[in-house]
Parts: structure tokens; C-alpha cells; sequence
């Protein structure tokens, strides 16, 4: 009988120990330090590591419990399994798994549609906080068109608080909303560009939450078809937004009836002011801009990057920077747009948010390497 038992610890120390050589490694080749949340097909996971959906991934050498999210982008099984991490410049990470369940964890992601005001629709992570205008709001003396910016100096979600006291237009010490968007993109939506013209669409029609944090929150707007100089358009935009980072990812899907190819522009609102801090670099396909200050609010920095298309700056606009490209019927277009406040204390000037959106179009263009071992 003491053979049979020593045989089976054998057996699950042998075997105990084989799962722990197994790893997920993850690899920075940069010179910059990252935060970023990584993802892994879930298929590939769970047959690597021998788990289902009840695991907890650590540090191989410090223990360290790494928060992970199970992500299913709207499906019925999960897709991915993400997980944040930080790591250092040229430096690699090993991660282990093992089948226990994962500590709780608060969320640092979070969307939902806003009926109690005007059919808002708004997001945010522990840095960021966003909004999209319903059609409550079309013909309203206050409605707007673009992308609104919340400026937040905390790391705790703030949607429900704030929608839920009606004073965010003032600082109570998390940050408040005093970025101005009106008849403009705001902080980086998309328009359609017919004949040298501006055409915004109507907001959005309907929506779906495709997974909700605690990492990555991803949802999508659906906007009804419409006429446009006798092209029958509709589109979606489906956004997601990953904790610790100031941009969204945009993926856009638009359909023309008349045409294979549409003329759009990405804005970002401008103020008044004779020589505005702005950056637009071609060749990165990037647009910075470092806003002055409002009323003693603050100083907001908004930007966009086009990673994979043509772009060109659009000259003498008044009231918002432009950046013109294509989308093809059946091609998604994807940008990335986001925004940052000098409050916050992370990015305080101009150099520093340039700087900022070179290093995260570097990043999309130097994703880090994940591997199973």
C-alpha cells in the first residue's frame, strides 16, 4: 500500500513540476517601460496549461498574482485571456499558471449606456474617462457632435458617481468635465468628407457591450444608414479601452451603397488662440494637440494615431484640426484616439504629451512578444 502511495506523490510532484516550467513569456525589446495588457488566445491557454476558466497566473520568481480577464468580445465562450503587466526596457517576464481560482479584484474598466442623460454613452479606466451623445440629445440647443473628454485626477471609475450628483462641470477633487466639444469631432471621432465638407452622421442608434473590465472594457455603437450627397452610408465603431492607458482603439466599419471607397476625416477640437500647440507628423501618421488653459480648469491634451493608413492635415480649419483618409467597404479603418490633463500630474506640458503619442505609436508599431513555453 505505501508503494501505491509513494507511486501517486511521485506522480503528482513529476507532474506538478512539469506544469511549472510551463510559462507565458513576455518580452519588451523597447527602450521604453511598459504597462500594457497583453492578450492570449484562450484555445491555445487552456490546452498549454491544462486549466479551464478557473486559474490564477503569477510571477514564476517573485509569486506576484497578476490580475487577468476572460475576454469574449460579445461571444457566448471566451476568446482571450488578458492579463496587465509591467516590464522593464530589453527585459522578459515569465509568468506561471495554476489552477486556482483568482483573487477578486476591482474593476480599472468600465462602459454603459446613459439613459438619464439624453442617452449618453460613457467609458473610462483608471486614467480616462469618455462619452458619445445619443439621440435624446439631436435637436437640443446643447446637443454636440464628437467624442467628449472627462479630466480625472483619480484612479476610481467615476461615471456612475458623477452622472449620479449632476456636478461634474465643477472639481470636487477627482476631476471634472469642462472639455468643450460642440459642432466639432472632439477628441477624435470620425465624420464623413464629401465635397471639402464636414458631414456628421446622426448619434448612434444602438449599442452592445462586448466585455466590461476588469482590464478591457469593449463596446459597440451602431449608427443607422443615412444619405450623403447621394451616397447611402452606415457604420459602426466599435471602441475599447485598456486600464492604465489615456487611448482608445477605434475600429470602424462603414458601407456604401454607391461607392467601394469613402473620404472621411478624425478631428480633434481646436480653441482660440493665434499659434495653437499642435504636432502632426506624416510619416508616424500622429496628431498632438496641447490645448490652453480653460478658465483655470486645466490644460487638456488630445491626440490621434493612424497607424496603417494614408493620412493628410487638412490646412485652415477653424474650429478643429483634420486629418483626411479612406475607408474600403469591407476593410475596417482603426485608429487610436485619446486624451490626457495636466491635473492628473502624469503629463503637464506640451513636450510631454508629444512625447507621449510618439511612444504609443511606437508601441502599436512594437507590440511586445507573447509566447507560451
Amino acid at each position: 500500500m505505501k508503494k501505491i502511495i509513494y507511486a501517486v506523490v511521485a506522480l503528482c510532484l513529476t507532474y506538478s513540476a512539469s506544469r511549472a516550467q510551463k510559462v507565458i513569456q513576455i518580452k519588451n525589446t523597447g527602450d521604453e517601460h511598459r504597462l500594457e495588457v497583453v492578450s492570449v488566445p484562450f484555445a491555445k491557454f487552456s490546452k498549454h496549461f491544462g486549466v479551464d476558466t478557473v486559474f490564477t497566473i503569477k510571477d514564476k520568481v517573485s509569486g506576484t498574482t497578476y490580475t487577468h480577464q476572460l475576454e469574449k468580445l460579445g461571444l457566448p465562450d471566451v476568446q482571450n485571456v488578458l492579463v496587465q503587466v509591467q516590464i522593464a526596457p530589453k527585459s522578459s517576464l515569465d509568468l506561471v499558471v495554476s489552477p486556482e481560482k483568482a483573487p477578486s479584484v476591482n474593476s480599472k474598466a468600465y462602459a454603459r449606456y446613459v439613459p438619464e442623460r439624453f442617452d449618453d454613452f460613457a467609458w473610462e479606466n483608471d486614467v480616462v474617462a469618455f462619452r458619445m451623445y445619443g439621440k435624446a440629445l439631436e435637436g437640443r440647443k446643447d446637443d454636440a457632435q464628437g467624442v467628449d473628454y472627462w479630466a480625472k485626477r483619480t484612479t476610481d471609475l467615476v461615471i456612475n458617481a458623477w452622472y449620479k450628483h449632476g456636478d461634474y462641470h465643477k472639481d470636487h477633487g477627482q476631476g471634472l468635465d469642462y472639455y468643450s466639444v460642440g459642432q466639432t469631432l472632439g477628441a477624435g471621432d470620425i465624420a464623413l468628407f464629401f465635397k471639402d465638407k464636414v458631414h456628421y452622421t446622426k448619434h448612434y442608434r444602438q449599442y452592445q457591450v462586448l466585455d466590461n473590465g476588469p482590464l478591457r472594457t469593449t463596446f459597440k455603437l451602431t449608427f443607422e444608414p443615412q444619405d450623403f450627397d447621394g451616397k447611402t452610408v452606415s457604420l459602426t465603431k466599435t471602441i475599447s479601452l485598456d486600464a492604465g492607458q489615456h487611448f482608445n482603439k477605434v475600429v470602424v466599419h462603414l458601407e456604401n451603397k454607391q461607392a467601394k471607397v469613402t473620404p472621411v476625416v478624425i478631428g480633434l477640437a481646436k480653441r482660440k488662440e493665434v499659434n495653437p500647440a499642435f504636432d502632426f507628423d506624416q510619416k508616424e501618421r500622429t496628431l498632438a494637440y496641447w490645448e490652453p488653459d480653460i478658465d483655470g480648469a486645466g490644460r487638456t491634451g488630445t491626440a490621434v494615431v493612424l497607424p496603417h493608413s494614408k493620412v493628410q492635415l487638412l490646412p485652415n480649419v477653424p474650429e478643429q484640426f483634420l486629418i483626411k483618409t479612406t475607408v474600403k467597404n469591407g476593410k475596417p479603418l482603426v485608429y487610436y484616439n485619446g486624451a490626457a490633463w495636466n491635473k492628473a500630474g502624469k503629463i503637464t506640458t506640451a513636450d510631454k504629451w508629444e512625447d507621449y503619442v510618439e511612444e504609443y505609436a511606437e508601441r502599436i508599431k512594437k507590440p511586445l512578444k507573447v509566447t507560451l513555453k
